[in-house]
């Protein structure tokens, strides 16, 4: 299986999870770790969180030995405390800082901060060149396409984080504007792979192994981030790999294999947040794992009224 290199830090094979907030907590990653993900990331967390010592902050920071390497992701749009933030955490375990300029939340776009920033080249380079001075963990960045169709500049944006000594870059194939609707455009993967030295990682649309493979194909890109093909499949990755390998596709999982991953996750969701926090948040997981099942939606109607781990293993229970 081929390596992926960046900076210093050189991962397993070629794939990624993508950073998603309220999905890429740390149950997640773990189980998408053992399911053979080369590189898992983080929640992306504010700087400006970081420098008010924001209490929920701290959950989102914890990392586990097993799960490495990680990759953390910072948002914000004042490149001082961007970078006085990554300096401050840059001794906890994580091994790759990524930035984010492609989240497309309202509320984080109106604040100038995520995939706002592709408007403004010049705040780009400012932020990124004091980023990588800041520390000597590899930075990466996360992009869009452009923030809209008559803003196309993946290239330019690609062009300006290596000259400000970026270790890779991962592109999104959709504007701002678009969110996360129609289709990615797998064709400015390809020209940002032409336009730059560093890695580039394509994201947008990998739902199945035969999408990776198209996507190598079609944009020479070097890595893979899988984003919402990972909700509720964190087996996507052994597929992906046992396809890159023998070119032959994994059976989907059995509805037994299904329901032993949604107890598992709910059981690291309990150990990790507690009781009522695990539970309420396994709910959105659980609909995604069971999502395409023979009853899965009157199941997950089930499952949303579950308050406790033993209430889910009866629930199962008496369905087998």
């Amino acid at each position: 299986m081929e390596t992926l290199k960046i900076g210093n830090v050189t991962l397993d094979n070629p794939l990624v999870l993508a950073p998603m907030a309220g999905v890429t907590d740390l149950p997640f990653r773990l189980l998408c770790k053992e399911h053979g993900v080369g590189l898992v990331c983080m929640e992306m967390v504010s700087a400006k969180a970081i420098y008010y010592n924001n209490k929920n902050t701290e959950q989102l920071l914890e990392i586990y030995p097993q799960e490495r390497p990680v990759s953390l992701q910072l948002f914000g749009s004042d490149a001082d405390i961007i970078a006085e933030m990554a300096a401050k955490i840059e001794d906890r375990p994580f091994d790759i800082l990524d930035f984010n300029m492609g989240c497309p939340v309202p509320k984080v776009v109106n604040n100038g901060e995520g995939s706002a920033l592709m408007k403004n080249p010049k705040l780009v380079e400012e932020i990124l060149t004091k980023l990588v001075r800041a520390v000597k963990k590899p930075v990466t960045v996360k992009i869009r396409k452009g923030f809209d169709e008559e803003h196309v500049n993946a290239v330019e944006i690609a062009r300006i984080a290596e000259s400000c000594g970026v270790a890779a870059v991962a592109v999104h194939g959709r504007t701002r504007q678009q969110y996360y609707s129609g289709h990615a455009d797998w064709d400015i993967i390809r020209q940002v792979k032409e336009a730059v030295q560093i890695p580039v990682i394509g994201n947008g649309d990998l739902h199945t192994a035969e999408d990776v493979c198209r996507m190598k194909e079609q944009t020479g890109c070097d890595g893979f981030m899988i984003g919402r093909g990972a909700q509720g499949n964190p087996w996507i990755f052994e597929q992906i790999l046992h396809k890159l390998e023998t070119g032959e596709e994994l059976p989907r999982p059995t509805v037994q294999e299904v329901t032993e991953m949604v107890m598992r996750h709910a059981r690291l969701q309990v150990e990790i947040k507690g009781e009522y926090t695990g539970m309420r948040e396994i709910r959105k997981h659980a609909a995604w794992y069971t999502a395409g099942y023979r009853n899965s939606s009157k199941l997950r109607g089930k499952i949303n009224e579950v308050e406790t781990i033993q209430q889910l293993e009866e629930l199962f229970a008496g369905m087998s």
